[in-house]
């Protein structure tokens, strides 16, 4: 039961799902208690009873967000695959989600991060937490690269992996906010071409 003796039925995926779109709509600033409502088909009543909080809703969301992406980050990454495909695969993925009839808005983690990570800890941990799962990832697999031949640069393979995320972070940034597809194709094929 949450506060005041109401089930935890609020509490599921679907409301934070319905919330998580009101947040990368319209930011944490910009979304309002009306616009959550809106959203969720709550009452304002029944949602800070359930999530105490617009803040602990965001929370929640970005979350939400974060678990998502990193499964399906790391499914692609997992593919049994030569790696230069499996990086391949991911930066094409990213360009598919960025101009899809929804990808205007980009990513919602990165957004959070431009919008509060300076002034808000909790979207700070989540971006730095993100980040920190999809480097040892890469870090791993830019290591087993070198190992079995398939990169020759001579770069470690932190450094690798390092350049590839700036790459990937700079690609998502410049899809959502010119969306140029020739662009980001370029973007792709250099990166790959800098790390083989």
């Amino acid at each position: 039961m949450t506060r005041g003796g109401r089930p935890r039925e609020f509490k599921d995926t679907t409301v934070i799902d319905a919330a998580m779109e009101a947040f990368w709509i319209n930011g944490y600033e910009g979304c309002s208690t009306e616009d959550l409502c809106k959203q969720t088909g709550l009452g304002k009543g029944s949602l800070y009873n359930a999530f105490g909080s617009k803040h602990e809703l965001y929370e929640q969301a970005l979350q939400r967000y974060h678990e998502q992406g990193i499964q399906e980050q790391s499914e692609l990454l997992q593919r049994p695959l030569p790696l230069k495909e499996k990086l391949r695969g991911l930066l094409e993925w990213a360009v598919q989600e960025d101009f899809s009839e929804t990808g205007r808005r980009g990513c919602l983690l990165i957004n959070a991060a431009m919008e509060r990570a300076g002034v808000d800890p909790m979207v700070e941990q989540v971006a730095t937490r993100h980040i920190g799962f999809l480097e040892e990832m890469l870090s791993g697999l830019m290591e087993q690269g070198i190992e079995t031949g398939e990169i020759t640069s001579g770069r470690a393979a932190k450094e690798l992996a390092g350049m590839f995320l700036s790459s990937y972070y700079g690609l998502r940034v410049l899809n959502s906010s010119a969306q140029n597809r020739d662009l980001a194709n370029t973007i792709v094929e250099g990166t790959l071409a800098a790390i083989y």
